[in-house]
């Protein structure tokens, strides 16, 4: 790519974010962060189209992230490594980030008598409430210091509203508030996208979804994501993304020099 080119591409990248409220990621102060120090090193093994592929990398954020994270998903630590290797395969990079203000409605403190990980009906439908997890403002709101951010990297808030929850990163659970991403994507005219990282069985699942619904090919690399797995929700996701069309691939080795 020449220099003319690759500025009218970064123009492009932004002025596209700055229409369909997509943040690049130097706009929100977020480190940028190109390279991992990672010795042992994992890709995919499938061809990539740099111009029509996507990398969705979901929700890679400290309070998904064991030891210490506030809504830990187990093996979340996993998977920092692989998605930071994945990416270096795609020009275009989109993060999804849970925004959560404090007293969202689906936090189980706000909510007398229930507790993390119970059901109540929202107007939307059925809500499983969760502990305070990325809070805006908050360490564990920020991506996992270990994850690669690249400068070309775009990012979705989502989760931000205070009544509505948000899994995927193109709707919130309503299906009416829409991010942005689906057009954002389809002006930059990718028409296939990966989706990694957590949890598998929520936020992953429900982007995967959405992606198919909104007519892209959606491919799930399975060992870059880890589920909450709760009575059985890992396995209900495999049928559902089987169902709808989702392929899942898995990373290969990459052989050392």
């Amino acid at each position: 790519m020449t220099g003319d080119c690759a500025t009218q591409r970064s123009s492009r990248r932004a002025f596209v974010a700055a229409m369909y409220g997509v943040h690049p990621c130097a706009r929100v102060g977020v480190r940028v962060n190109e390279h991992t120090s990672r010795v042992a090193q994992r890709a995919l093994n499938e061809r990539i189209d740099r111009d029509t592929d996507a990398l969705l990398v979901i929700d890679v954020q400290e309070d998904f992230i064991p030891p210490h994270g506030a809504l830990a998903v187990r093996g979340g630590d996993e998977v920092v490594g692989v998605c930071s290797d994945v990416m270096r395969a795609f020009e275009h990079v989109v993060f999804s980030q849970d925004y959560h203000p404090e007293g969202h409605m689906s936090f189980a403190s706000q909510h007398e008598g229930k507790s993390p990980y119970d059901e109540v009906e929202f107007p939307y439908g059925t809500q499983t409430l969760w502990p305070d997890h990325c809070v805006q403002g908050t360490k564990g709101c920020e991506f996992h210091p270990d994850l690669a951010v690249p400068s070309r990297t775009m990012i979705v808030r989502k989760g931000h509203n205070s009544k509505v929850d948000s899994y995927s990163a193109f709707y919130e659970n309503d299906k009416v508030s829409d991010t942005g991403l689906a057009a954002y994507l389809k002006d930059l005219g990718v028409t296939r996208v990966f989706v990694v990282g957590l949890a598998y069985d929520f936020c992953v699942k429900y982007t995967a979804l959405d992606a198919r619904t909104l007519g892209f090919d959606v491919i799930v690399v399975r060992d870059a994501c880890r589920g909450v797995d709760m009575d059985g929700t890992i396995a209900a996701a495999d049928a559902e993304l089987a169902d709808a069309g989702v392929r899942t691939i898995f990373t290969v080795p990459v052989p050392s020099q």
